[in-house]
């Protein structure tokens, strides 16, 4: 698989950002940071899609009392994506990382519109890429983001990088000391068993296109190419 991978799409949970009730944890963003400078040391181009749960979840906006429609919910979650992309930029871009912001959303003042080519260009030249504002429309995830993006710049691997988890596991490690962890598995499995990885869509998406994906620690980002970490997922 080594030889193999040469542009990587990373997609972050939000919640993979925050520690002990803080939005942006330093520690985290340190690691993260570091992480992506070693991917990029093996000459490996690198993207990123980031969630927004560490700052805010539309369907909690949705089940209030607010009269706020989805759609709205779904567009100020966008927001977030932008604003933990732009975080990550300036954090990178501190370290020596020289990081572009490509937003669904046109925020001119903040960065770059969403071009895919003007994305590959970026990655080519050594730069990573931040992947922003979802897709630019309600109703769609930011995993399914994440495969969308994958395949616009022909990304080699996806890689789904878990906040407290390690890989794909039979049930939540956290609650069920008997969880198994499954180190190779399928996108037909993972939708037939309704593996709780990525919305169904995304996955579904994910196997049409044969597009293959790894689940991996945030602690393990920079270990994606070791065959013996998280757990692989076959595109079929």
């Amino acid at each position: 698989m080594t030889n193999e991978i040469r542009t990587v799409l990373i997609k972050l949970s939000g919640e993979a950002l925050a520690r002990d009730g803080e939005k942006y944890s330093t520690q985290v963003l340190e690691s993260i940071a570091s992480q992506i400078s070693k991917l990029l040391e093996k000459n490996l181009k690198i993207a990123l899609v980031c969630g927004g749960g560490n700052l805010f979840r539309g369907r909690d906006l949705v089940d209030s009392h607010l009269a706020i429609s989805r759609a709205t919910a779904d567009y100020i979650g966008m927001l977030a994506t932008l604003q933990n992309a732009l975080v990550l930029r300036d954090d990178f871009e501190s370290k020596g990382i020289p990081t572009r912001v490509l937003s669904a959303i046109s925020v001119p003042q903040l960065c770059e519109p969403y071009i895919p080519n003007r994305g590959k260009r970026h990655m080519e030249k050594g730069r990573v890429v931040i992947f922003a504002a979802g897709l630019g429309v309600p109703f769609f995830t930011t995993d399914t983001t994440a495969v969308e993006r994958s395949l616009e710049i022909g990304a080699d691997l996806l890689v789904l990088a878990k906040h407290g988890v390690n890989g794909l596991y039979t049930a939540d490690p956290k609650h069920d000391p008997s969880a198994e962890k499954i180190h190779q598995t399928s996108c037909t499995e993972i939708l037939e068993k309704n593996f709780k990885v990525a919305d169904g869509s995304a996955i579904a998406l994910a196997k049409d296109n044969n597009l293959p994906m790894k689940i991996v620690a945030v602690e393990d980002i920079e270990n994606i190419l070791d065959e013996n970490t998280g757990s692989y997922v076959e595109p079929h």
